[in-house]
């Protein structure tokens, strides 16, 4: 179990970054509750250049401000006045570049995770989406700029890996006004029988 460090999210790749956080794993430790989980659905959003970015064209709000800050930062941003969606600020300052985390496995403090869910066991719903995964770790919007080498939001390395075809690419989810740009091949989640295998495996 090694904590992710600055490096890896300094990198100019935010498609390349988004890919490789598949299998990592994202915790919390929040409100004295460490809870974790596998991640296994990312988008990119490739800054200025990706209309459907926050920061197309380097716009500059109070929201998504922290997006040009230092890359290993989390973005934390309210969807639909409801979802609190949790994102990571990657490349060097001024380029504002983030991944989504879409998806998570839930690992550690299910307990915790389960009473923050209002469910009585793991399911598809505990965790597969942007607003149930940050619900379930404890995520919200007042998270928004955490340094994520911390010891309240963090991801760790814990040698998982995945054969190639385990690992899809397709466009991201939700961002039709982006035209063309909906349909850059920006979001990766592993197989379904690789996922389904691994809910087998965790919590039969």
């Amino acid at each position: 179990m090694k904590k992710i460090g600055l490096d890896f999210y300094l990198r100019e790749d935010v498609v390349n970054i988004s890919k490789e956080l598949i299998g990592k794993f994202l915790l919390t430790h929040i409100d004295g509750k460490l809870t974790s989980g596998m991640i296994i659905e990312t988008e990119a959003y490739n800054g200025p250049i990706d209309k459907a970015s926050h920061a197309y064209k380097f716009r500059r709000t109070a929201r998504n401000e922290v997006m040009y800050g230092e890359g290993g930062t989390a973005y934390v941003y309210l969807c639909y006045g409801i979802h609190h969606l949790f994102n990571i600020v990657t490349n060097t300052k001024e380029m504002p570049h983030a991944v989504l985390i879409r998806a998570i496995l839930p690992k550690e403090g299910l307990d915790t995770i389960l009473k923050r869910r209002n469910q009585k066991s793991v399911t598809k719903k505990t965790a597969d989406g942007p607003g149930t995964l940050s619900q379930a770790l404890g995520i919200k919007t007042t998270d928004s700029g955490i340094d994520l080498t911390g010891d309240v939001i963090w991801l760790e390395d814990r040698n998982v890996n995945f054969k190639k075809d385990e690992i899809k690419a397709g466009p991201r989810i939700g961002v039709d006004y982006a035209g063309k740009d909906a349909l850059l091949p920006y979001r990766f989640r592993l197989t379904e029988t690789t996922v389904n295998s691994i809910r087998d495996e965790w919590y039969s």
